[in-house]
């Protein structure tokens, strides 16, 4: 084992003097490849040591395949080898060949080779070959390392005459749909995978692989020669090829192990290793992460890939299958061919820049259009040096691009394709500084220009009838509204702020001024533009921490909304927004809130001032109307509705109050708790109904069974009678079980009385896993407390990274100071919590009890 241990030393020796290199040249792109072939280098006279040393017999050849025959060598990738026999020799019959191959492979492990060997004849080759394209893929990029020239000459020769490259390219593309599917079709993954992802180095080997199938050529330079590349383009993607193989070399480095995805872990470490800092010399906090910075530079060079091998893989297509389809004529300036617009002339865009946002006009206006050809995507990627300020400053464009907007169908595809160009970037130049942008606020999960867009889509969606069904509410209020492209310009720019520093809502206050003031947008509607941009938050916030049932509240905020028309903009804004930032964000209960809260302010805003007791009685009604039709006993309300008081009727609606009433009526001062649970009327969750004398430790022992049974509390009502007894109703979502609601309710109802029965101290908060996310982007825990308005109340707000048993947690440490809870109010956006508490409790009367609650809470956020 001496001269293996050797090799093996040697090896290691030399790879890491290649990634200390490297690492020295810190962002830049030159030497990657190079390094990539000293690594595949270093690897082939380790082969061939261990090759010579196996003293296989004449005839045979080790032949590198994959990524190692094309001599690209990433740190820790896999070395993949065929060891081609010659015809008639089988290793199962032949035992010294068979040990000989045996120990080979194993010498190769010895030495530190992560190996992947097949070990096959010519003949076994070209069968697999035909029968799998992802063994026909790898052989494609055979080399020889040693052995026998004239056996691998022979391969090489059959191989090509088997190929097919109009079958080929079918199942490339196909596979690359499949792969592509399974990375949510887009490069804009918060954790890409920078070989694999839509953008990534897969997408360029597959250019070459389908190019060297058809005799196209098997580098970037013979691709120009053929006609399939300019050498603007070839240089293009050279240049983001080598971005990638940087980032993937680096990020094997970082996790020492073969490791393709971007994962939150390693974002940093590897944006580090490429000089990337968060924090300025000073110390100060820089406007955008280190790994804020990385991700950008990928999302780039992702792209451009994306849109580099769009343009490709159409030429190569074009040239193996021509098509039969005869060009018609849309106007002067272009063609329809097979359903995709084509430019009259290469170099239209350069002879007439009004043609680049007509393009899209078109596509928006002609019947059948479903793309941009080949010639036209190349002729806009060729043109981008023509969108400069000047035709951003063109009256005619600017008008051109108003048009886009009002258009009554495809505008989300239009402005999708606008970005996929780059010319959205390019024309809005606000934009063009958010594309890529990663958030890491640990609820968006699209970086900034696919939220927008995505905002951008379900605003759009509320005007369509085919879509009336997915939120009936806002569609209904959409179909009342004269001009959608108001709400089109509010989305664009809602975050367009983001990553300058500041806050980013006032930042796109002002970007969308500037862009009304010079589109001519009248001053009426560019006012109610600017508001809702400035105000996108303002609705959510108010929903989702504030007491609805508080007049003053819906008094306030109608009179910051003006008026109906503002508050039903700002409305339809909101519930886009939510909707875009990731499918875990909204749920029934947050469009709940948001729709109650539209409600009270419309009628606050029709003249109807609150009027807390004429809302009662009305309640109070229609409450008995529901009892009534459930045959309840005359005046069987009596005694429960005589121990409660205004607030309580403030904050439930009609349909709660009769539920509680109908369960509770002959219950009242009853010593055993009461739990009830219901489907929410909400859609989805569980309402669940608590009544059992009072004690101080009683919301935290409620909080502590929902976490332990696996539910995620939404929303909290806390009541305390005039006989001492809580009347406590909590909105809850099951994280984990998927069985039946009446399974639910009724393990609730079961369960949830023996805890509060069991009494006792109540237990340690368990101590539970952190999401990878949460630990990567770990957010500062916020505790503010002070008195509400009217200084009878207290209003604690927290802000952490969310995890299991959060809630329980704080309830605990309000509970050991005998402070009661009122009202909560929890939303969760994504992996992060804002949480508000209204509490009572004579400890808050002393400055230096609130500082230690505070602390306290501080503490436990942060363990």
């Amino acid at each position: 084992m001496t001269d293996i241990q050797a090799l093996r030393a040697n090896y290691r020796s030399n790879k890491a003097s290649v990634l200390d290199a490297m690492a020295a040249t810190v962002a830049s792109t030159r030497g990657i490849h190079a390094a990539l072939r000293k690594l595949s280098s270093f690897t082939d006279d380790l082969l061939q040591s261990l090759w010579l040393r196996a003293d296989f017999p004449a005839g045979c050849a080790l032949v590198a395949v994959g990524g190692y025959g094309r001599a690209q060598l990433f740190p820790y990738s896999d070395v993949d080898v065929l060891l081609l026999l010659p015809e008639g020799a089988t290793p199962q019959a032949d035992s010294p060949l068979s040990a000989r191959i045996e120990g080979f492979i194993g010498s190769c492990w010895d030495a530190g080779l992560e190996i992947g060997s097949s070990v096959r004849t010519i003949a076994e080759c070209l069968a697999e070959s035909a029968a799998d394209v992802t063994v026909q893929t790898s052989l494609l990029e055979s080399r020889l390392i040693c052995g026998d020239r004239v056996l691998f000459a022979q391969f090489q020769q059959q191989y090509q005459a088997q190929m097919d490259p109009q079958a080929f390219l079918v199942a490339k593309t196909l596979e690359m749909r499949q792969r592509h599917t399974k990375y949510e079709n887009t490069p804009y993954s918060l954790e890409p995978n920078c070989k694999e992802s839509p953008g990534g180095l897969r997408d360029l080997q597959l250019i070459l692989w389908v190019a060297k199938a058809a005799g196209l050529g098997g580098s970037w330079k013979e691709l120009a020669k053929s006609g399939m590349a300019t050498a603007f383009e070839v240089r293009q993607i050279e240049r983001n090829e080598a971005v990638l193989c940087l980032i993937r070399a680096r990020l094997h480095a970082a996790a020492g192990r073969h490791e393709d995805r971007l994962v939150f872990d390693l974002q940093t470490a590897v944006a580090e290793s490429f000089g990337y800092r968060s924090q300025a010399p000073d110390g100060s906090r820089l406007p955008m992460r280190a790994s804020e910075t990385l991700m950008r530079r990928y999302y780039w060079a992702a792209k451009a890939v994306s849109q580099l091998c769009q343009i490709l893989l159409l030429n190569i297509e074009e040239r193996l299958n021509p098509t039969a389809h005869e060009p018609r004529p849309i106007n002067d300036r272009f063609f329809e061919k097979a359903g995709l617009i084509e430019v009259a002339s290469d170099d239209l865009y350069q002879r007439d820049p009004h043609a680049i946002l007509e393009t899209f006009l078109l596509y928006q206006t002609t019947v059948g259009l479903k793309n941009l050809s080949a010639r036209t995507l190349r002729a806009l990627y060729n043109a981008r040096g023509v969108m400069d300020a000047a035709f951003r400053r063109d009256p005619a464009n600017r008008q051109a691009f108003m048009r886009i907007l009002q258009q009554p169908a495809g505008i989300t595809h239009a402005m999708r394709l606008m970005n996929q160009t780059s010319v959205l970037g390019r024309y809005l130049w606000a934009f063009r500084g958010i594309v890529g942008q990663m958030q890491h606020d640990l609820f968006h999960v699209y970086t900034v220009d696919q939220h927008i867009l995505m905002v951008l889509r379900n605003m759009r969606r509320f005007f369509m009838a085919e879509h009336a069904h997915e939120y009936p509410f806002c569609s209904q209020l959409a179909g009342g509204w004269d001009k959608p492209w108001i709400l089109y310009v509010a989305a664009l720019f809602h975050d367009i702020g983001k990553g300058r520093g500041g806050d980013h809502s006032q930042i796109g206050a002002q970007e969308v001024r500037r862009f009304c003031r010079q589109h001519g947008v009248e001053q009426e509607d560019a006012r109610l533009i600017e508001f809702l941009v400035s105000e996108h938050l303002t609705m959510s916030r108010i929903a989702q921490k504030q007491d609805l049932s508080d007049p003053d509240v819906i008094a306030a905020f109608a009179k910051r909304v003006h008026n109906e028309r503002y508050l039903t903009a700002m409305y339809l804004l909101t519930v886009a927004d939510i909707r875009g930032t990731s499918p875990k964000v909204w749920n029934a209960w947050k469009g709940k809130l948001l729709e109650d809260l539209y409600r009270a302010t419309l009628r606050t805003l029709g003249g109807r001032a609150p009027d807390a007791a004429a809302e009662i009685e009305a309640r109070k009604r229609e409450a008995l109307v529901q009892l009534a039709l459930s045959a309840q006993p005359f005046e069987a309300h009596k005694a429960l509705w005589a121990t409660l008081d205004v607030s309580y009727f403030m904050r439930h609606e009609a349909a709660d109050i009769a539920w509680h009433t109908r369960h509770l009526s002959r219950h009242v001062g009853t010593t055993k708790p009461v739990v009830r649970a219901r489907q929410s009327l909400a859609g989805e969750g569980l309402q669940v109904l608590v009544y059992a004398p009072d004690q101080a430790d009683l919301f935290a022992r409620i909080c502590g069974y929902f976490d332990r049974a696996g539910f995620s509390i939404l929303d909290a009502r806390v009541h305390t009678a005039n006989n001492h007894y809580a009347l406590d109703s909590f909105q809850v979502v099951a994280s984990s079980q998927a069985g039946h609601y009446r399974e639910l309710t009724h393990m609730v109802e079961s369960d949830l009385v023996r805890t509060i029965e069991a009494g006792g101290p109540l237990p340690e908060p368990a101590r539970k896993r952190v999401s990878r996310r949460v630990k990567s982007f770990p957010i500062a825990p916020r505790v503010t407390l002070q008195p509400d308005e009217k200084a009878q109340r207290w209003l604690l707000g927290i802000s952490a990274s969310d995890r299991a048993g959060l809630l329980y947690l704080v309830a605990r440490i309000l509970a050991q100071h005998h402070l009661s809870v009122q009202l909560a109010k929890v939303s969760t956006l994504g992996e992060r919590v804002e949480d508000t508490f209204l509490l009572q409790g004579s400890e808050l009367q002393n400055n230096a009890r609130q500082i230690q609650i505070e602390t306290e809470l501080l503490q436990a956020l942060s363990e």
